[in-house]
């Protein structure tokens, strides 16, 4: 179980997107950090891609090259 407090205003469009769509508070809460936790796990992943690659890049008149273009 989590408990989290919003600030008013956060509270109170958290609150009229739930009434205009009939949802819960809830559903919104857990569908936020659930997205978050994906693209933080996203983000991880790139940056540690990047890091590795660093020392690896070229230019873009050999990119073409390769790509055949």
């Amino acid at each position: 179980m989590l408990g989290v407090r919003l600030d008013k205003e956060t509270e109170k469009q958290l609150e009229l997107l739930a009434k205009e769509t009939r949802r819960t508070k809830s559903f919104y809460a857990k569908e936020a950090i659930r997205i978050y936790l994906k693209e933080r796990k996203d983000y991880e992943i790139a940056m540690s891609r990047a890091k590795d690659h660093t020392d690896k890049t070229i230019s873009d008149k050999e990119m073409r090259k390769r790509l055949g273009l």
